[in-house]
This record gives structure tokens, C-alpha cells and sequence, in this order.
């Protein structure tokens, strides 16, 4: 249940308007100039879009994975000199839980460590379940758990046969895609943004989203 207050003052009929240009991908301020919106506005109201799809993720409460799920983390940022990936200063940590031919789950991670991610397994994966990593150390713990845990090594090859994680890395590969587009988003609102992402996935195609998103925001 969505418990804050998120009327608009717009007309329903531009509000409409704004809602599909978000289930769109276009940015508030391409959105703006199409319907004729102050930018702040638009800026505000696909703000409120993206604090209901966080609410109603978190209502929905989905059953826990099961079968073939693959588990990774990514790191979401500007681009900058140093390392990139694991380690890399001034990144988000994401981890994501994928089940094979279904959706997708991600939260943002204070770290990678292993008193991190396997809470997060085990909250939404169902035992004896087959969970599918790279060679990360804080995936050891896998091995002699209630799981099923079978590991590819990236430094050797990223596919062999039914062994990788091309799912969970396919939706990295999307959300920054979709979130390139920013010019920069603030930390204590990244938690909206990877949500949106995750909805996006899992709800496809964008005649989808727009019937879903409707839903939740004019009921």
C-alpha cells in the first residue's frame, strides 16, 4: 500500500501525457517541452512516478525464486580515472538476483561482502535452488550452504553451456544504458532509479508499463 499523498495538480489529461513519455525512457525535459510543462514540474512528477514504483515494488512481496536463479553485483556511476568495477571509488554497489526466464530483483548494497549478499540469497531464493555466480570470493560461502552453487570463471571464458550469468548481466547492461542518459543522480535517490530499472525489466514491453504504471497512479 502506497502511503504518501502524490495528486497532482495537473489536468489528468497531462499527467497522462507525462506518465507515458516516462514509460517511454524520454527524459523531464523532453517530456516537458512535448506537453507544455514547466521543466521543474515534469522533473517533479516523474520524481512521484518513480516513488510509487519503489512503494508498490516494495508491496508486492513476490515469492522466492526458484529453479535456476543467477546472482551478481554491478557498480553504477559517472565515469572517472582508477579502477572500474569491484573497488571502484565513488560507485553504487547493486546486487541482483535473476531467475532464468523470469524477473529480476536488485537492491543497492552498503558493500560486496559476504555478511551482505548471502542475507539476500537466502531472503529470496528457495532452498536447493541451482544459484549461478562468477568467482567472487563472498560467493564461497555458496558452496556449503542449502543451495546449489555453480560458478563461472570470467577470467577463462563467460559461457559454458547452461553454466553463466549472461541474464543478470544482460539487465546490468540495460539499466545503465537507460540511466546514461542522466546527467547524474543523486546518491540518496539512486535506490528510485534501479527500482524503475528493475520495473522496466520485468514489466515489458512499454505498452505494459503504461497500463501498469496507470494503475498504480490514478487509483
Amino acid at each position: 500500500m502506497v502511503k504518501f499523498r502524490r495528486r497532482s495538480r495537473l489536468p489528468v489529461s497531462i499527467q497522462a501525457e507525462l506518465l507515458k513519455y516516462f514509460c517511454a525512457g524520454a527524459t523531464a525535459r523532453s517530456a516537458a517541452e512535448l506537453t507544455g510543462v514547466n521543466r521543474n514540474t515534469a522533473i517533479l512528477f516523474f520524481h512521484k512516478l518513480r516513488e510509487v514504483i519503489f512503494a508498490e515494488l516494495a508491496a508486492a512481496e513476490p515469492g522466492l525464486m526458484s529453479g535456476e536463479v543467477e546472482a551478481d553485483e554491478s557498480y553504477f556511476g559517472g565515469r572517472r580515472k582508477g579502477k572500474r568495477g569491484r573497488g571502484a571509488a565513488g560507485k553504487v554497489p547493486i546486487f541482483g538476483l535473476l531467475k532464468r526466464g523470469g524477473k529480476v530483483h536488485v537492491v543497492v548494497i552498503p558493500n560486496a561482502r559476504t555478511e551482505t549478499l548471502f542475507p539476500i540469497i537466502r531472503n529470496k531464493v528457495r532452498p536447493d535452488s541451482i544459484v549461478y555466480t562468477d568467482s567472487f570470493g563472498a560467493y564461497d560461502v555458496l558452496d556449503v550452504s542449502e543451495f546449489h552453487h555453480v560458478r563461472i570463471n570470467h577470467s577463462e571464458l563467460f559461457a559454458e553451456d547452461a553454466n553463466h550469468i549472461n541474464g543478470i548481466e544482460n539487465f546490468w547492461n540495460q539499466a545503465k544504458r537507460h540511466l546514461r542518459g542522466y546527467n547524474g543522480i543523486p546518491q540518496q535517490h539512486f535506490h528510485l532509479f534501479i527500482k524503475e530499472c528493475e520495473w522496466r525489466f520485468n514489466h515489458r514491453p512499454v505498452a505494459n508499463l503504461v497500463s501498469v504504471l496507470q494503475n498504480w497512479w490514478f487509483k
